[in-house]
């Protein structure tokens, strides 16, 4: 599955188990069978905000990928970096209409899903000032296209899995924690499905909500 040498030391993430941004980057690595360790980020206490910190993201967000010193940042980023250094042309096409096509996805994932099911499940989870309706409108509303586009594909960008399944796959696995029901897509439902299905697949932890706390 890897182009490259083996590693010297593991990769370190900079992560926070309930983040599906950080889950991304954790799903990666794990899917290219990659050794890594887990650096926690306490964001609720702000430690992203640090001056330590900052140095690694100037945004201060998870996740960070320190790569035998090289850091890279922003989880689709990071995405494009392991499947370009680690990972097969099958996670990434080199091709101008193959590339294209998991683009598009990776700006989905910034997008749409940033708006749609993430802040859904941002409001509920973490009690964001967000419009929980607005976001649960946008959720419906990506889902219902990404329904009709999974009637004739069993993956995102390709016949195969790419990056834009790892990339779009956490918060839509989890859009059901942002009060967003995935009952009515099942074809949406068959991806997580076969998404689940790699080798080297791992979960990001469910986390229990409480709809009458976020009112």
């Amino acid at each position: 599955m890897s182009n490259s040498p083996k590693l010297d030391t593991p990769l370190v993430i900079y992560d926070f188990e309930k983040s599906g941004h950080a889950h991304r980057v954790r799903l990666m690595v794990e899917l290219l069978g990659l050794p890594f360790e887990l650096q926690t980020v306490d964001l609720l206490s702000g430690e992203q905000k640090s001056e330590v910190y900052l140095r690694l993201n100037p945004f201060g967000q998870v996740p960070v990928l320190d790569d035998g010193g090289e850091i890279v940042w922003d989880s689709t980023a990071i995405l494009v970096y392991l499947a370009k250094k680690y990972g097969d042309e099958t996670w990434l096409p080199t091709d101008p209409i193959g590339a294209a096509k998991v683009q598009r996805f990776l700006s989905i994932a910034s997008g749409e899903v940033f708006r749609g099911p993430c802040s859904a499940r941002l409001v509920t989870v973490f009690k964001a000032p967000l419009d929980h309706e607005a976001s649960k409108a946008t959720a419906s509303s990506l889902f219902d296209i990404l329904e009709a586009l999974l009637v004739d594909n069993d993956f995102l960008a390709a016949s195969h899995r790419t990056i834009a399944d790892v990339a779009c796959y956490s918060y839509i696995a989890h859009a059901p924690e942002g009060d967003v029901s995935l009952e009515k897509y099942k074809n949406i439902r068959a991806w997580l499905k076969r998404v689940e299905s790699l080798p080297g697949f791992v979960a990001m932890p469910a986390t229990k909500i409480c709809l009458a706390d976020t009112e």
